[in-house]
Protein backbone atom coordinates (compact mmCIF):
# COMPACT_ATOMS: atom_id res chain seq x y z
CA UNK A 1 0.00 0.00 0.00
CA UNK A 2 1.07 3.67 -0.91
CA UNK A 3 1.46 5.45 2.21
CA UNK A 4 0.30 9.35 1.67
CA UNK A 5 3.02 12.20 2.02
CA UNK A 6 2.55 14.02 5.28
CA UNK A 7 -0.41 16.91 4.92
CA UNK A 8 -1.77 15.17 1.59
CA UNK A 9 -5.20 15.02 3.14
CA UNK A 10 -6.01 17.99 4.77
CA UNK A 11 -7.86 18.48 8.14
CA UNK A 12 -11.39 18.86 7.84
CA UNK A 13 -13.23 21.93 9.64
CA UNK A 14 -14.04 22.36 13.10
CA UNK A 15 -16.61 20.73 15.30
CA UNK A 16 -18.66 23.49 16.83
CA UNK A 17 -20.77 23.47 19.35
CA UNK A 18 -22.72 26.74 20.16
CA UNK A 19 -23.90 28.21 23.39
CA UNK A 20 -27.24 27.46 24.08
CA UNK A 21 -27.97 31.84 25.19
CA UNK A 22 -25.32 34.49 24.43
CA UNK A 23 -21.19 33.95 23.30
CA UNK A 24 -19.19 34.99 26.17
CA UNK A 25 -16.49 32.39 26.11
CA UNK A 26 -14.99 29.75 24.34
CA UNK A 27 -13.12 26.48 24.55
CA UNK A 28 -11.16 24.93 21.75
CA UNK A 29 -10.25 21.15 22.89
CA UNK A 30 -8.00 18.95 20.67
CA UNK A 31 -9.10 14.94 20.04
CA UNK A 32 -6.75 12.12 21.19
CA UNK A 33 -4.87 10.39 18.50
CA UNK A 34 -7.16 8.28 15.92
CA UNK A 35 -9.80 10.26 17.10
CA UNK A 36 -11.83 13.50 15.29
CA UNK A 37 -13.20 16.68 16.81
CA UNK A 38 -16.92 15.21 16.26
CA UNK A 39 -16.73 11.74 17.63
CA UNK A 40 -14.61 13.43 20.85
CA UNK A 41 -17.48 15.75 21.32
CA UNK A 42 -19.69 13.07 21.27
CA UNK A 43 -18.52 11.35 23.86
CA UNK A 44 -16.98 14.44 26.13
CA UNK A 45 -20.07 15.96 26.07
CA UNK A 46 -22.13 12.50 27.78
CA UNK A 47 -19.83 12.72 30.43
CA UNK A 48 -21.56 14.19 33.60
CA UNK A 49 -20.67 15.96 36.92
CA UNK A 50 -21.81 15.10 40.59
CA UNK A 51 -25.64 16.94 39.51
CA UNK A 52 -25.86 14.70 36.53
CA UNK A 53 -25.36 17.67 34.33
CA UNK A 54 -22.90 18.12 31.15
CA UNK A 55 -20.02 20.38 30.15
CA UNK A 56 -22.46 22.43 27.70
CA UNK A 57 -25.26 22.66 30.06
CA UNK A 58 -23.00 23.77 33.14
CA UNK A 59 -21.65 26.51 30.38
CA UNK A 60 -24.67 27.81 28.51
CA UNK A 61 -22.60 30.60 27.11
CA UNK A 62 -19.48 28.70 26.06
CA UNK A 63 -19.06 28.32 22.47
CA UNK A 64 -16.81 24.97 22.37
CA UNK A 65 -14.93 24.35 19.28
CA UNK A 66 -13.34 20.87 18.56
CA UNK A 67 -10.45 20.85 15.53
CA UNK A 68 -9.63 17.90 14.02
CA UNK A 69 -6.42 16.74 13.16
CA UNK A 70 -4.83 15.75 9.63
CA UNK A 71 -4.56 11.96 8.64
CA UNK A 72 -0.63 11.26 9.21
CA UNK A 73 0.84 8.10 8.42
CA UNK A 74 2.03 6.20 11.15
CA UNK A 75 5.26 5.06 10.84
CA UNK A 76 5.39 2.57 13.60
CA UNK A 77 1.90 1.16 12.78
CA UNK A 78 2.27 1.86 8.46
CA UNK A 79 -0.95 2.63 8.01
CA UNK A 80 -2.49 6.53 7.69
CA UNK A 81 -4.62 7.87 10.90
CA UNK A 82 -5.84 11.01 12.31
CA UNK A 83 -3.07 12.29 14.54
CA UNK A 84 -1.91 15.70 15.32
CA UNK A 85 1.65 14.62 15.02
CA UNK A 86 3.35 11.06 14.29
CA UNK A 87 5.05 9.30 17.35
CA UNK A 88 6.58 5.91 17.95
CA UNK A 89 5.59 5.37 21.37
CA UNK A 90 3.56 7.16 24.38
CA UNK A 91 4.77 5.11 27.14
CA UNK A 92 8.20 6.46 26.20
CA UNK A 93 7.41 9.64 24.23
CA UNK A 94 10.95 10.63 23.47
CA UNK A 95 11.37 6.99 21.79
CA UNK A 96 12.09 7.93 17.81
CA UNK A 97 11.16 11.63 18.49
CA UNK A 98 12.75 13.21 15.45
CA UNK A 99 9.33 11.99 13.59
CA UNK A 100 7.26 14.47 16.16
CA UNK A 101 8.68 17.39 14.41
CA UNK A 102 6.95 18.21 11.28
CA UNK A 103 4.11 17.20 12.51
CA UNK A 104 3.78 19.29 15.63
CA UNK A 105 5.13 22.32 13.69
CA UNK A 106 1.75 21.93 11.34
CA UNK A 107 -0.85 20.99 13.82
CA UNK A 108 0.72 23.81 16.08
CA UNK A 109 0.26 26.51 13.69
CA UNK A 110 -3.09 25.13 12.36
CA UNK A 111 -4.11 25.82 16.25
CA UNK A 112 -2.85 29.17 16.42
CA UNK A 113 -4.69 30.66 13.72
CA UNK A 114 -8.19 28.73 15.08
CA UNK A 115 -7.10 30.85 18.71
CA UNK A 116 -6.59 34.16 16.13
CA UNK A 117 -9.89 33.48 15.01
CA UNK A 118 -11.85 33.34 17.70
CA UNK A 119 -10.51 36.56 19.32
CA UNK A 120 -12.61 38.05 16.71
CA UNK A 121 -15.64 37.01 18.65
CA UNK A 122 -13.83 37.00 22.26
CA UNK A 123 -11.17 38.20 23.70
CA UNK A 124 -7.93 36.15 24.73
CA UNK A 125 -8.70 36.13 28.18
CA UNK A 126 -11.78 34.86 27.57
CA UNK A 127 -10.51 31.32 25.35
CA UNK A 128 -9.87 28.04 27.32
CA UNK A 129 -7.55 25.32 25.29
CA UNK A 130 -6.90 21.99 25.91
CA UNK A 131 -6.81 18.45 24.94
CA UNK A 132 -6.64 14.69 26.14
CA UNK A 133 -3.86 12.53 25.03
CA UNK A 134 -2.24 13.73 22.21
CA UNK A 135 -4.23 16.46 21.86
CA UNK A 136 -3.40 18.15 25.09
CA UNK A 137 0.45 16.92 24.39
CA UNK A 138 -0.08 19.06 21.21
CA UNK A 139 -2.11 21.90 22.98
CA UNK A 140 0.72 22.61 25.28
CA UNK A 141 3.21 23.40 22.50
CA UNK A 142 0.43 25.61 21.39
CA UNK A 143 -0.10 27.39 23.93
CA UNK A 144 3.74 28.02 24.63
CA UNK A 145 4.52 29.10 21.12
CA UNK A 146 2.01 31.82 21.21
CA UNK A 147 3.23 33.39 23.71
CA UNK A 148 0.11 34.84 25.34
CA UNK A 149 -1.81 33.94 28.05
CA UNK A 150 -5.01 32.64 27.93
CA UNK A 151 -8.15 31.81 30.01
CA UNK A 152 -7.22 28.94 30.78
CA UNK A 153 -5.52 25.63 29.80
CA UNK A 154 -7.14 22.06 30.69
CA UNK A 155 -4.83 18.89 30.07
CA UNK A 156 -6.23 15.21 30.12
CA UNK A 157 -4.23 11.87 30.25
CA UNK A 158 -1.33 13.39 28.49
CA UNK A 159 2.66 13.91 28.67
CA UNK A 160 4.88 16.67 27.05
CA UNK A 161 6.93 16.09 24.16
CA UNK A 162 10.42 16.76 24.23
CA UNK A 163 10.17 17.07 28.00
CA UNK A 164 13.54 16.36 28.91
CA UNK A 165 14.80 18.96 26.87
CA UNK A 166 11.91 21.82 28.40
CA UNK A 167 12.94 20.47 32.22
CA UNK A 168 16.72 20.93 31.79
CA UNK A 169 15.91 24.26 30.97
CA UNK A 170 17.54 26.82 33.27
CA UNK A 171 15.48 29.68 32.12
CA UNK A 172 11.89 30.50 33.92
CA UNK A 173 10.49 31.43 30.24
CA UNK A 174 11.10 28.54 27.83
CA UNK A 175 9.67 28.81 23.81
CA UNK A 176 10.13 26.21 21.54
CA UNK A 177 10.66 27.00 18.19
CA UNK A 178 11.64 24.71 15.21
CA UNK A 179 15.00 25.40 13.32
CA UNK A 180 16.68 22.97 11.26
CA UNK A 181 14.18 20.27 12.29
CA UNK A 182 15.16 20.51 15.13
CA UNK A 183 13.62 21.72 18.76
CA UNK A 184 15.49 24.74 20.11
CA UNK A 185 14.95 26.57 23.04
CA UNK A 186 15.13 30.32 23.32
CA UNK A 187 14.68 31.81 26.97
CA UNK A 188 13.88 35.32 25.24
CA UNK A 189 11.49 34.30 23.19
CA UNK A 190 8.25 33.82 25.56
CA UNK A 191 7.74 37.37 26.71
CA UNK A 192 5.76 38.82 24.25
CA UNK A 193 6.24 41.94 26.13
CA UNK A 194 9.59 42.56 25.56
CA UNK A 195 11.05 43.62 22.11
CA UNK A 196 12.90 40.01 21.99
CA UNK A 197 9.38 38.51 21.68
CA UNK A 198 8.08 41.05 19.02
CA UNK A 199 7.21 39.31 15.98
CA UNK A 200 7.88 35.90 17.40
CA UNK A 201 4.36 34.43 17.63
CA UNK A 202 0.96 34.72 15.60
CA UNK A 203 -0.44 35.74 18.60
CA UNK A 204 1.88 37.93 20.15
CA UNK A 205 0.34 41.05 18.84
CA UNK A 206 -2.89 40.28 20.53
CA UNK A 207 -1.41 40.66 24.49
CA UNK A 208 1.00 41.81 27.07
CA UNK A 209 1.31 38.69 29.15
CA UNK A 210 3.06 35.47 29.42
CA UNK A 211 1.70 32.23 28.09
CA UNK A 212 3.21 30.81 31.72
CA UNK A 213 0.65 33.12 33.48
CA UNK A 214 -1.97 30.94 31.57
CA UNK A 215 -4.15 28.46 34.58
CA UNK A 216 -3.68 24.76 33.94
CA UNK A 217 -6.12 22.45 35.35
CA UNK A 218 -4.27 18.86 34.42
CA UNK A 219 -5.91 15.61 35.69
CA UNK A 220 -4.75 12.00 34.77
CA UNK A 221 -6.41 8.35 36.08
CA UNK A 222 -3.86 5.84 37.49
CA UNK A 223 -5.63 2.87 36.11
CA UNK A 224 -4.81 4.76 32.75
CA UNK A 225 -3.59 1.93 30.25
CA UNK A 226 -2.90 3.88 27.37
CA UNK A 227 -0.23 6.95 28.79
CA UNK A 228 1.08 5.84 31.97
CA UNK A 229 0.04 8.15 34.50
CA UNK A 230 3.83 9.03 35.79
CA UNK A 231 3.97 11.18 32.07
CA UNK A 232 1.19 13.44 33.36
CA UNK A 233 2.78 13.85 36.50
CA UNK A 234 6.04 14.95 34.64
CA UNK A 235 4.22 16.80 32.74
CA UNK A 236 2.82 18.91 35.87
CA UNK A 237 6.06 18.92 37.43
CA UNK A 238 7.25 20.65 34.78
CA UNK A 239 5.23 23.52 33.74
CA UNK A 240 4.91 23.81 37.38
CA UNK A 241 8.92 24.37 37.45
CA UNK A 242 8.90 26.98 34.49
CA UNK A 243 6.53 29.11 36.89
CA UNK A 244 2.82 27.94 35.52
CA UNK A 245 -0.24 27.80 38.38
CA UNK A 246 -1.30 24.39 37.58
CA UNK A 247 -3.91 22.18 39.27
CA UNK A 248 -2.98 18.92 39.29
CA UNK A 249 -5.55 16.36 39.84
CA UNK A 250 -4.79 11.99 39.82
CA UNK A 251 -7.77 10.09 40.37
CA UNK A 252 -7.70 6.06 40.97
CA UNK A 253 -10.04 5.52 38.24
CA UNK A 254 -11.21 6.63 34.89
CA UNK A 255 -8.61 4.81 32.43
CA UNK A 256 -7.75 6.90 29.49
CA UNK A 257 -10.55 9.09 29.80
CA UNK A 258 -12.12 11.76 32.12
CA UNK A 259 -12.76 10.63 35.58
CA UNK A 260 -16.49 10.70 36.15
CA UNK A 261 -18.44 12.23 38.21
CA UNK A 262 -15.18 13.88 40.28
CA UNK A 263 -13.27 14.87 37.36
CA UNK A 264 -16.00 16.58 35.46
CA UNK A 265 -16.81 18.27 38.46
CA UNK A 266 -13.29 19.53 38.73
CA UNK A 267 -13.28 20.78 34.97
CA UNK A 268 -16.24 22.89 35.82
CA UNK A 269 -14.88 24.43 39.11
CA UNK A 270 -11.63 25.07 37.03
CA UNK A 271 -13.58 26.82 34.39
CA UNK A 272 -15.93 28.25 36.98
CA UNK A 273 -12.97 29.95 38.52
CA UNK A 274 -11.45 31.56 35.69
CA UNK A 275 -14.70 32.55 33.73
CA UNK A 276 -15.59 35.72 35.15
CA UNK A 277 -18.93 36.73 33.46
CA UNK A 278 -19.08 40.74 34.03
CA UNK A 279 -22.35 42.34 33.35
CA UNK A 280 -21.60 43.66 29.92
CA UNK A 281 -20.26 40.41 28.74
CA UNK A 282 -24.14 39.68 29.12
CA UNK A 283 -25.40 42.10 26.83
Amino acid sequence: MTRPSLGVIMEKAAHIVAPCRWHTHTIIFLHGRDSTGTEFAAEFFESQASDDLTLPEIFPTTRWVFPTSRIRPSARFQVPMSQWFDMWSVENHSEKNEIQIEGLRESVDEILNLIRTETVLVPLDRIILGGISQGCATAIHTLLSGGVRLGGFIGLSSWLPFEPEISTSTSDNVLWSMVVNKLTYNPKMLRADTEQAEGTSALSDLSSTSALDTPTFLSHSEDDDVVPVANGKRLSETLTKLGMAVWWKKYEDGGHWVNEPHGVDDIASFISAHQSIKEEDLK
